[in-house]
């Protein structure tokens, strides 16, 4: 008890003390300077490099005018002649300005971001210009043969300078060989993307490695194939033969898109299946499938626009006809590649025109393939978001 009253008396002292030293201590009697009127901070605005002013527009535009000039002198000093020389040094000297104009006006990383976007969007309208104008030569090659007649008859009964003469022939063997290739190579394909994505079985690497190498096959090679199994053995040439050819060409894009669209479907889909007792196959077969069925048919599609316009695979297997075969399990049939291919290598105007209607002919099916695809990835794309 007494220990614990000398503690307190202790401490007691202690705290005085320290109290004691505070009250000494000199008071600092300078005088507290009154706050000045601060500027307002301006507010910062985000600098969007891609975002071009009316200066740097005309940046642009003294690029492009440097790219041209510069080219043309260098055309006339050295005698080039050839157009594609000239444009290939405009857009040099165009990209070079283009960037050390920005480097003087910005800074090199404004430079280096303007540089790689101008490339991009060059490299973007040379891609569309190219097409627009295969496209537009092929309309205007084509389009003075194109009428009902050209459309509704074909080259039986035709000389070679005879006037008329048509490509329904070859329309009627085009959707019959590609309907033969469809039924064959679209169920192997989109059966193989499962197992590569879904089941991932042992033979996956084996099954991609075979999918991967089938896919840099040269289309001759596959119609070699055909020509030497089926049409050498006795069965002849035929639309079923063009049509086995052009199934091996089509099973790696199918299987390769359809692979890619699977990879797209939620992971929550399969283990909520999974979760409820489902078995793998009634997961894959009323969830997955269902789920991804607009890219798989997106993927069909693209493979026969893949295979339509193949040449060398019917020249082995269907050996072309001047006349309408409504049976492809029977002799000889046309195509729309076969026929232009025939055509032009006859040496008179008549035929070449001919061809080239066919041509105009077969890139209308294809844009229609492609057209039909983009359509329905983009509606499955929206359908899949709204569920989400």
């Amino acid at each position: 008890m007494l220990e614990r009253l000398f503690a307190e008396h202790r401490l007691q002292l202690e705290v005085d003390v320290d109290m004691s030293l505070l009250d000494e201590r000199p008071v600092d009697e300078t005088p507290v300077p009154e706050p000045q009127d601060q500027e307002p901070i301006e507010e910062q605005v985000p600098f969007r490099p891609r975002a071009l002013v009316r200066s740097e527009r005309v940046e642009i535009l003294l690029s492009a005018a440097a790219g041209v000039t510069g080219s043309g002198v260098m055309c006339l000093l050295f005698d080039w002649t050839h157009a594609l020389t000239f444009a290939i040094w405009a857009l040099l000297i165009f990209l070079v300005s283009v960037y050390l104009l920005a480097r003087d006006s910005q800074s090199p990383i404004v430079a280096t971001d303007r540089l790689i976007t101008t490339l991009v969007w060059t490299s973007g309208g040379i891609a569309v210009a190219v097409l627009a104008w295969m496209l537009g030569y092929v309309v205007v090659k084509g389009i003075a043969g194109l009428n009902y007649e050209y459309l509704t008859s074909d080259m039986s009964k035709v000389g070679p300078l005879d006037d008329g003469g048509g490509v329904f022939h070859a329309i009627v063997g085009t959707l019959e060989q590609m309907l033969i290739a469809s039924v064959l190579s679209i169920p192997i394909a989109i059966l193989t993307a499962v197992y590569l994505h879904e089941i991932r079985g042992r033979l996956a690497g084996i099954v991609r490695f075979v999918i991967d190498a089938m896919s840099g096959l040269p289309s001759i090679v596959a119609g070699l194939f055909i020509y030497t199994v089926w049409v050498l053995q006795g069965q002849g040439p035929s639309g079923l033969a063009a049509g086995l050819a052009l199934a091996i060409l089509m099973i790696p894009t199918v299987t390769r898109t359809a692979e890619e669209m699977l990879k797209t479907i939620d992971d929550g889909l399969r283990e909520s299946a999974l979760a409820l007792g489902a078995p793998q196959w009634r997961s894959v077969m009323q969830v997955v499938l269902p789920t991804a069925r607009s890219g798989l048919i997106t993927a069909s599609i693209l493979g026969v626009a893949r295979a339509v316009g193949e040449t060398a695979p019917v020249l082995l297997t269907a050996f072309g006809s001047s006349s309408i075969n409504w049976s492809p399990f029977n002799g000889p049939q046309a195509d729309l590649p076969l026929y232009i291919y025939q055509l032009l290598r006859q040496p008179n105007p008549a035929q070449i025109a001919r061809a080239w209607s066919g041509a105009l002919v077969l890139v209308l099916l294809v844009l229609i393939l492609f057209v039909l695809a983009r359509v329905i990835g983009e509606r499955g794309a929206r359908v899949r978001g709204g569920s989400r």
